[in-house]
């Protein structure tokens, strides 16, 4: 099962990026570069999301990708990340 949910990108002032996800409570994650976060996202994104199918529990769906403004934290940015759950 191919998923896809907006990620929100915020800079850090010592370096790196913290990731949070809108539609998955509590998923954060952070990279020391921009690409590392992005592969950090993807994992943090699969685990949030396997441990709610262990538990029988509804899987969000995910916000259209307009509707989320990266506001929470200055120069934050949005992005889409893939996750594969047949992996």
């Amino acid at each position: 099962m191919k998923l896809i949910y907006p990620a929100c990108f915020y800079p850090c002032e010592e370096g790196g990026y913290t990731v949070i996800f809108p539609d998955l409570p509590g998923c954060v994650t952070e990279g020391d570069t921009l690409s590392e976060a992005m592969d950090l996202a993807v994992d943090a994104a699969s685990g949030w999301l396997l441990e709610s199918v262990e538990k029988n529990e509804q899987i969000p769906q995910a916000s259209d990708i307009k509707s989320i403004v990266a506001d929470e934290y200055d120069n934050g940015f949005v992005s889409l990340i893939s996750i594969n759950l047949d992996d």
